[in-house]
């Protein structure tokens, strides 16, 4: 599920935060043995460069194999790992070293390291900014994820003729529909939030001729959704990331547009007009 470019993005961010001149990582292999290293910023040789490092061996395997951020202060003499990797290591000059996993559930999808040629150990600040870049990237893995396992079952939905769906396959793309919405509003990537309100407004129905445009803003049809899925609304804002007064706000915002006097009401007159699937 990582995408070309994550590593990369990730490592340059890695730098940014912590200011440790040298990033590099690699992903763990579908069956969590092994790790490849393949992106690099910082590095002046090509001694790490496809290196591959098996779980619970060196500071990455150690990552790997307990799922938990790991720091060394020099390497080369850390009695705390094994030392099958410190040829490339010190052949990069590298002293200082941390590294944090990227995980999706209970599982590490890959490895991001920090360091630097200088006897100074890598901070608790430090590590803990490496942490958050990990736990960014692995949360938009799992967006995809779930984007992708509910866009298979809604391919399978329309298979079955979208305009003869029964009431309850119709609630399934309602759920998807209000999930959806949910993932946009917990991923931080503004073109991924994009993306899934895109496909979310795919599953709309097409409203009546002569239907009005959509007054309701994004936020609105947001909390909408979560409605029309049968959340209240503390369980509106907490999947949505609002507070429960906000989420009364944009309700009530949406029925003074739509002309409407209650939450049902509103959720059937946005169906009717093909605001909502």
């Amino acid at each position: 599920m990582l995408e070309t470019a994550d590593l990369p993005a990730a490592l340059g961010r890695i730098r940014r935060v912590t200011g440790l001149p040298v990033a590099f990582g690699g992903m763990v292999a579908a069956d969590a043995r092994t790790m490849r290293l393949t992106d690099f910023a910082g590095t002046t040789t090509l001694a790490l460069h496809g290196l591959v490092v098996s779980a619970g061996h060196g500071l990455g395997g150690r990552v790997v194999a307990t799922v938990r951020p790991g720091r060394v202060e020099d390497y080369a003499a850390d009695p705390r790992i094994s030392h099958e990797y410190d040829g490339p290591v010190t052949a990069e000059g590298l002293r200082a070293i941390a590294a944090v996993p990227v995980a999706m559930g209970g599982s590490v999808l890959a490895v991001l390291y920090a360091g630097t040629r200088e006897p100074i150990a890598v901070g608790g600040r430090a590590l803990d900014a490496m942490g958050r870049v990990a736990l960014r990237l692995g949360t938009e893995v799992t967006v995809r994820r779930e984007v992708a396992r509910r866009m298979a079952e809604l391919a399978t939905a329309a298979a079955r003729n979208a305009h003869d769906a029964t009431a309850r396959e119709w609630e399934e793309v309602r759920l998807a529909h209000a999930d959806l919405r949910t993932l946009a509003a917990e991923t931080s990537d503004p073109a991924l939030r994009e993306r899934l309100r895109q496909i979310s407004d795919r599953l709309i129905r097409t409203g009546p001729p002569g239907t009005r445009s959509n007054p309701l803003s994004p936020r609105e049809l947001d909390v909408l959704a979560m409605v029309a899925a049968g959340c209240a609304n503390a369980e509106a804002g907490r999947r949505l990331g609002l507070l429960p007064e906000t989420v009364k706000s944009y309700l009530r915002n949406a029925m003074r547009k739509l002309g409407t006097h209650g939450r049902m009401e509103t959720v059937v007159a946005a169906r009717r007009l093909g605001f909502l699937p």
